[in-house]
């Protein structure tokens, strides 16, 4: 029994020796399993330079089967940690070998099943979406505060100079996105996913529109009303806890800022049926979403289980052609490539400086899915797959200007 279970232990140390030496082949990681057997992989001497000890016997087997989830969990509970290095450096070495990687076998096994679940994983009715949106905004508003923008955006901030501050990039995108709305003063606009409402606020102040902010986060509504009342905008913002796809009034304007990745390739079609029912024909929509530039995929359990539930970064082949077949304009489409892993910088160094804070508010394990969570982020906007996509809809065909100079006029 005793020789099984030694044997059963090498076999898994040697798998996932074999799996990562055909990942890794840039910089350098040192593994020391449970029984404390080393192992050195990648090029010795360059770096990301990084060392890590297996605290659990079986994860071995586990980072083969699911590796983000596996190695997310290990992290978080203390199965894995590390001894030289960093969390961003480990993170780091592991994506910039992604792309050079060759095929690797728990891929095969898993991926399948994965793209015939997505469906199951995508379907976001009413209350399903209410219920995954809790799961993530409606934590702690000081947790928000702690590393947010002063004005409480949580999605990709625009840096127009190397020198932006987060409250800079993150105004910059407000006015980006003011701009391809082309607003008059008295429209009305519709802000689907409407956050903290600082965007909505913003709009109404800035170019005497009357905005109707829809959020399903119970604690994002009652900030967002505070903040109304605080700036004496009660009369021009009106904030509700309210589905989309309840909404029955006609607008000038809708726009829609990193909500559009909770609702779910399998409801794209009513999506975008209820954006054109509720736009004028002569409106103007803008749709700001996270997006993939590599095609149709799946969401990362690790993400999706702790993070994000219900949640997909779409490619601009899933939704272009939804559009087109209801007739809408794609009037402009704008790819924010770096701008997002800039953001998730500012964020995890807002997060890390106010640890001890947050770690009051919940615990060490949470802390550490954060960061997991922030730098994971950031490695898919600078090394891999992941970018901001800005597309601008209309009915009509003159709905804009024939150039795209009044965006940066």
């Amino acid at each position: 029994m005793h020789s099984y279970v030694y044997n059963r232990k090498m076999v898994n140390a040697r798998f996932i020796e074999f799996f990562l030496r055909r990942l890794i082949r840039r910089g350098e990681l040192k593994i020391i399993t449970a029984e404390g057997r080393e192992m050195v992989l990648g090029a010795p001497g360059t770096r990301p330079k990084v060392s890590i000890r297996l605290h659990d016997k079986n994860l071995p087997l586990k980072l083969m089967l699911n590796f983000t989830l596996a190695l997310g969990e290990a992290y978080m509970d203390g199965r894995l940690t590390i001894e030289e290095g960093t969390l961003y450096d480990l993170l780091e070495l592991f994506a910039i070998n992604y792309h050079d990687a060759p095929p690797l076998l728990p891929g095969y096994i898993t991926r399948p099943a994965e793209s015939v679940l997505r469906f199951i994983q995508q379907y976001n009715p009413a209350h399903i979406a209410q219920k995954n949106v809790a799961h993530h905004y409606d934590l702690s508003d000081a947790l928000y505060k702690i590393f947010l923008d002063k004005d409480m955006q949580y999605s990709c901030a625009y840096f127009e100079s190397a020198g932006d501050s987060l409250e800079q990039a993150q105004h910059n995108k407000k006015r980006h996105i003011a701009a391809k709305l082309l607003l008059k003063p008295g429209m009305k606009v519709l802000d689907i996913g409407c956050g903290w409402g600082g965007l909505a606020l913003y709009l109404a102040k800035n170019f005497g529109v009357e905005v109707t902010g829809l959020t399903l986060s119970a604690e994002q509504h009652k900030i967002a009303v505070e903040r109304a009342g605080q700036e004496g905008l009660e009369d021009k913002v009106k904030f509700f806890i309210r589905d989309y796809r309840e909404e029955a009034a006609e607008y000038d304007r809708i726009v829609s800022v990193g909500m559009f990745e909770h609702v779910g390739v399998r409801h794209y079609g009513e999506f975008f049926a209820k954006l054109k029912k509720l736009l004028k024909n002569d409106g103007v929509a803008l749709l700001h979403s996270i997006g993939r530039m590599d095609g149709p995929g799946i969401t990362d359990p690790w993400v999706r289980k702790y993070i994000f539930p219900g949640g997909y970064a779409p490619a601009l082949s899933e939704v272009l052609p939804v559009i087109e077949k209801l007739g809408l304009w794609a009037t402009d489409i704008e790819i924010l490539r770096l701008h997002y892993a800039e953001t998730l910088k500012e964020w995890r160094n807002r997060f890390t400086q106010h640890r001890e804070e947050i770690k009051q508010l919940y615990d060490e394990r949470f802390c550490r899915m954060w960061e997991f969570y922030l730098i994971g982020g950031e490695m898919d906007f600078r090394y891999l797959s992941t970018m901001v996509f800005q597309i601008q809809i209309a009915k009509d065909v003159m709905a804009v200007p024939l150039t795209r100079d009044y965006i940066y006029n």
